[in-house]
């Protein structure tokens, strides 16, 4: 159980420092969605088994992951608007 704590809330610094800074250029889309696709089947595969743990770390990591996923992609599209609009001008 103290592993599923420590890789779930590893999570918890870059989402904080995506929220904050809006700067998403450093993340990797595809690693991204790999990884939450990953974590979704582990909560799949907790949930059949009926194994709380498995559920419980991987369900809260697949969601953090999820959340970095969508703001990648909500604020990647910003950052590319304001490169191309300065490259414009």
């Amino acid at each position: 159980m103290v592993a599923g704590i420590m890789t779930t809330s590893a999570f918890l610094p870059q989402v904080y420092q995506i929220i904050k800074t809006r700067n998403v250029t450093s993340i990797s889309l595809v690693m991204y969605v790999i990884f939450t696709t990953g974590a979704a089947l582990w909560t799949v595969y907790g949930l059949i088994n009926l194994q709380l743990p498995v559920i419980l770390a991987n369900g809260i990591t697949a969601s953090l992951a999820l959340i970095i996923l969508i703001l990648k992609v909500k604020w990647g599209r910003l950052s590319l608007s304001d490169q191309s609009s300065t490259i414009v001008s």
